[in-house]
């Protein structure tokens, strides 16, 4: 779909909808410059350098449109690769479409979702990772997601991937030397050193592999959910993290009937905050229904923690709940909340581990509170400097390249034809190929671009 259209010139809004001081309209193109100049009296747009911004008014069918900066960015010294145009103008809804409307009927059309981005990338002004790492910055709902989309679209991550293909190109090469002297019984690939290639490769695409996990941390955020038995302080731990009234509190049990879910930053990190009906037995329907709710997202939970009312502490639940806390198999925290009220806890309470004692209400030591959640989400986290992938796709195409090493090691060990060989080889190829975007198809293309917003 995106690439029948690729000479036309297209327009579209560069800023989000709704009012504003400003609006920016972006417009890509062949036609780019010619178009606007039917839009632009004050002066011939085909003329002047690029990267410079000149300012006058928006006229169509004599119809004065708007006063504007437009700022001229020509091929190929552009974000597109092709001639840019950015007309800022007042932020108006009306204006933007009038200005649209105005484009159209000069020649331009609305662009597609990311088609913008999409011809930086067929111009070649970045590969499909960086593309996608434009998508994810828009995206960025923290400081750790911002810094790492930034990353990619500086070309770490891709500049990786490249070292590892054309290290295997090297040999790939090699062994296609072979195969047109076999006759002559001649090795030019050493064997030894292509396993220790193959070793190495494998390492570095496991160790990306294994950034997944803390790549959604980092995209998603850190899901918490706040569980425990009816008003034991569950929704004002939340309102106390947030450091505002979000959740309704109230001294009746089971005032929580349906989950509450908000976000925090904490040291650059994003964490999803889910404040859940009280855990009990109940007949009413709708109490019910919550606390289903309540163990489903226990189960899509990357951590507990899990409240006590210091003052109704009983040895049969601390166990009970204890054990089915270790049962979970995921990181939890056991919050002894309202201390401000007792501050003697039961012996059977002592020496257990991954327990706090907290007051909500009072906000006493959730600031170590918010440490230990810190600590928690970061023990996924990849060391070293390598990438961090975010990206289903790139995970998908990395399992691919992995067996491919694994099947290319297999028929070394086996002393397997170079033909086969070489084929083994140029699959890894392909599959790390496929996430730089050097081999791709137009369906991919499509699928990854129409995600995109509208303007980018």
């Amino acid at each position: 779909m995106y690439y029948q259209h690729a000479e036309d010139t297209i327009a579209a809004p560069a800023t989000p909808q709704g009012m504003g001081a400003i609006a920016v309209i972006r417009v890509s193109g062949p036609q780019a410059l010619s178009i606007v100049n039917r839009l632009f009296p004050a002066k011939d747009l085909t003329q002047v350098p690029s990267h410079t911004l000149h300012v006058g008014k928006l006229i169509w069918k004599s119809q004065w449109l708007d006063e504007v900066v437009v700022s001229v960015f020509k091929a190929p010294r552009s974000y597109t690769g092709e001639d840019v145009i950015e007309i800022s103008s007042h932020g108006s809804p009306l204006i933007v479409q009038r200005i649209l409307q105005a484009l159209t009927e000069a020649g331009a059309r609305m662009a597609l979702p990311g088609e913008f981005t999409l011809r930086a990338y067929l111009h070649g002004k970045m590969d499909l990772t960086q593309a996608e790492a434009v998508a994810d910055l828009i995206a960025a709902e923290s400081e750790a997601a911002v810094q790492n989309a930034l990353r990619h679209i500086r070309g770490g991550f891709s500049a990786e991937l490249q070292q590892l293909r054309n290290q295997l190109l090297q040999f790939a090469a090699l062994i296609e030397l072979e195969l047109d002297f076999s006759e002559e019984d001649v090795e030019f690939a050493d064997r030894h050193a292509l396993k220790q290639l193959l070793d190495h490769i494998d390492e570095h695409v496991q160790k990306l592999l294994q950034s997944y996990a803390w790549g959604n941390v980092v995209k998603h955020g850190f899901q918490v959910v706040i569980a425990g038995k009816p008003n034991v302080g569950k929704s004002t731990l939340l309102n106390a993290l947030l450091n505002e009234n979000r959740a309704i509190v109230s001294d009746i049990p089971g005032t929580t009937r349906d989950t509450v879910e908000e976000f925090i930053q904490l040291n650059g990190l994003l964490f999803r905050l889910i404040d859940t009906a009280g855990l009990r037995v109940s007949e009413d329907v709708i109490e019910q229904i919550g606390v289903a709710r309540t163990h489903e997202k226990i189960l899509q939970a990357d951590m507990i923690l899990y409240l006590f009312d210091v003052t109704q502490i009983e040895a049969s639940e601390w166990e009970q709940a204890f054990a089915w806390l270790q049962g979970l198999k995921k990181p939890y925290l056991i919050l002894i909340n309202k201390i401000d009220l007792q501050s003697e806890l039961p012996e059977f309470v002592h020496n257990t581990p991954q327990t706090m004692m907290i007051s909500a209400q009072k906000q006493v030591h959730l600031n170590e509170l918010k440490e230990k959640l810190v600590e928690i989400a970061q023990q996924g986290r990849t060391h070293g400097e390598g990438s961090i992938i975010t990206n289903a796709r790139h995970y998908a195409a990395l399992q691919k390249v992995k067996q491919g090493i694994q099947d290319v090691y297999a028929g070394l060990e086996k002393n397997i034809s170079n033909d086969l060989l070489a084929n083994d080889i140029r699959k890894c190829l392909h599959d790390l190929g496929e996430i730089t975007g050097e081999v791709t198809t137009e369906d991919m293309l499509d699928y990854i671009f129409s995600h995109f917003c509208i303007g980018k």
